[in-house]
């Protein structure tokens, strides 16, 4: 039985991944899975408590073992613990403060967690050795970049937001850290992650939150941004078959280790204009029955200029997912979106 440790593990997709591994086992046999996750006030923690409790319920019908601990990556004393208690194989990190725009009210907590939090899992895999660091990187690296679609190969050297910036230091750390102690690590640039139980300040929860509290929402760049919009189930399939075939081991002419290494997009590869993803959304509100049939939208919309720290698209090449992984993301935006607006309805109304 493989030991797993998944960081964040009440978060979005954190939860989602370890619900797959309590279903399904991992390499074909079932898991020990310990969920770290400080259950932090970003957003409403009742969301984050209903995800504990569907996975408590996963849990109890599963042949695998989930302990939750409340903690914060960026206490050193409660990760070295964890690390020595359990021997970890693989490490999933997943833990990070998210958002672009919160990074620019409030620095400080992307500093503790993606930063220092992310230091101290390295320095726990150094001296705790791991079969595999799995951790997530954006695709807010890529910054401003013009060229599209983003390519791992491209340079991810200028960051529009502090966010960015820290996910693009993780890549950094985890380097040096692969070249130093042989540890293999892969960073994954996530994509507009969407789907059911997701994070409410995400364009599509927020915009179902103000419509039906009658508010007006607001489009960023005139609708003129264009997004790659990810379904959850299709990163988290990312990341089991990723976390299955770490980097190799190899020592490089001079002797030395040959950092194993890798950095891979998931990304729905084809993204759509936020007019369009809105258009789509607002109908299957109203197929599901969380807005009534009547429902003025254009009555509701506000076209505005690009907000700080924001870029106009986001557009993964994942061809190289799919050349080491034999995956690329599959599930539709209309499919995607019929998902959440059906567990919307449950789970609110």
């Amino acid at each position: 039985m493989k030991t797993i440790l998944v960081t964040g593990s009440a978060g979005f997709i954190g939860s989602n991944l370890v619900l797959r591994l309590l279903k399904e086992g991992f390499q074909g046999e079932p898991v020990h899975i310990v969920g770290l996750d400080n259950l932090n006030n970003y957003y409403d923690p009742s969301l984050k408590d209903y995800r504990l409790s569907v996975i408590a319920d996963a849990a109890a019908k599963s042949d695998g073992k989930y302990e939750f601990v409340k903690g914060d990556l960026a206490d050193k004393t409660l990760i070295d613990k964890l690390f020595a208690d359990y021997k970890f194989d693989v490490v999933v990190n997943l833990a990070a403060q998210a958002g672009v725009r919160y990074s620019i009210e409030n620095p400080d907590a992307y500093i503790q967690s993606n930063m220092i939090g992310f230091y101290n899992i390295l320095e726990a895999c150094r001296h705790n050795p791991v079969e595999h660091l799995v951790y997530a990187s954006s695709s807010s690296v890529y910054g401003g970049n013009k060229k599209v679609p983003f390519s791992t190969d491209d340079r991810v050297d200028n960051p529009v937001s502090l966010y960015a910036a820290t996910k693009k230091s993780n890549e950094l750390f985890a380097h040096c850290y692969s070249k130093l102690y042989d540890i293999p690590t892969t960073g994954l640039r996530f994509f507009t992650v969407y789907g059911p139980a997701g994070r409410p300040d995400m364009a599509y929860f927020g915009f179902t939150n103000k419509l039906l509290a009658g508010k007006t929402i607001q489009i960023y760049n005139y609708g003129n941004c264009r997004r790659d919009f990810t379904y959850v189930d299709d990163i988290v399939e990312g990341i089991v078959r990723v976390m299955a075939k770490a980097p190799a081991r190899k020592k490089g002419e001079d002797g030395l280790p040959i950092p194993p290494y890798a950095v891979y997009n998931i990304g729905g590869g084809q993204p759509e204009n936020l007019l369009d993803f809105v258009n789509i959304l607002q109908e299957e509100l109203l197929r599901a029955g969380v807005l009534p049939k009547d429902y003025d939208f254009e009555a509701h919309k506000e076209l505005v200029p690009m907000q700080p720290g924001d870029v106009p698209t986001t557009y993964a090449d994942a061809s190289a997912l799919e050349r080491d992984f034999g995956f690329v993301p599959k599930i539709t935006l209309r499919d995607g979106l019929r998902k959440f607006a059906q567990w919307y309805k449950e789970y609110y109304k």
